[in-house]
């Protein structure tokens, strides 16, 4: 492989990391959705799109270590494969999260009247700015968006904490088994979102690394 098609082959490969990221974008706004509105099609949809990231994932991989294998690449060249490697799978887990999400609608619905914190609808709203920033950072080589992503981690993190008090403290004035499995599903999708800030953030560090060369 000369040069000029090498370097369309990195290239190539970095659009396929934005696919899929874009892929887990549109799968967590459906999940959003479906925690605001209890939607279970929607739900459903969040659980069935995890197939394709998952594809694209393994797919993604096959092509890294494809190149290392065929094409002795370079230092640089060699940082941003096994950065690529390092970032699928951290998007894939984001993926995971998700369909977590989209697994305890059901729950959620058959108990509507107990309340979400509005804190989980802010959580989800910053991971999807968070994540929207880390793939334009990745895609423009800009480590100060980068950076500014894994600023906001600390703000999920806060979030995560005022949803978890407020559900646990209404936990403690329920009895009925139903109402208190539904709050305990909320606490998981906070927990889903918490650790979907915290991959975001470390895809943005590897942006970071990319860019600045430093480990």
């Amino acid at each position: 492989m000369t040069r000029e098609l090498f370097d369309n082959a990195l290239r190539s490969l970095q659009d396929r990391i934005l696919l899929m990221g874009s892929k887990v974008q549109e799968q967590l706004r459906l999940a959003n959705t479906a925690l605001e509105t209890l939607d279970q099609g929607l739900a459903h949809r969040v659980v069935e799109q995890d197939r394709e990231i998952n594809r694209l994932r393994f797919e993604i991989e096959d092509e890294c270590f494809l190149l290392i294998a065929t094409q002795a690449p370079v230092s640089s060249d060699l940082r941003l494969i096994v950065a690529a490697i390092h970032m699928i799978i951290d998007i894939e887990r984001m993926g995971d999260q998700v369909k977590g999400i989209g697994r305890l609608i059901p729950v959620l619905a058959n108990h509507p009247s107990i309340p979400r914190p509005a804190e989980l609808r802010e959580m989800g709203a910053l991971v999807d700015r968070m994540f929207s920033d880390t793939l334009r950072a990745f895609a423009e080589e800009n480590a100060d968006l980068a950076r500014s992503v894994t600023a906001q981690d600390d703000a999920v993190d806060q979030l995560y904490a005022l949803a978890l008090q407020a559900t646990l403290a209404q936990m403690a004035q329920l009895q009925d088994p139903g109402d208190l499995q539904a709050c305990y599903e909320i606490l998981r999708a906070a927990r889903e979102l918490e650790r979907f800030g915290d991959l975001a953030a470390n895809v943005a560090e590897r942006s970071i690394s990319l860019v600045t060369g430093n480990a």
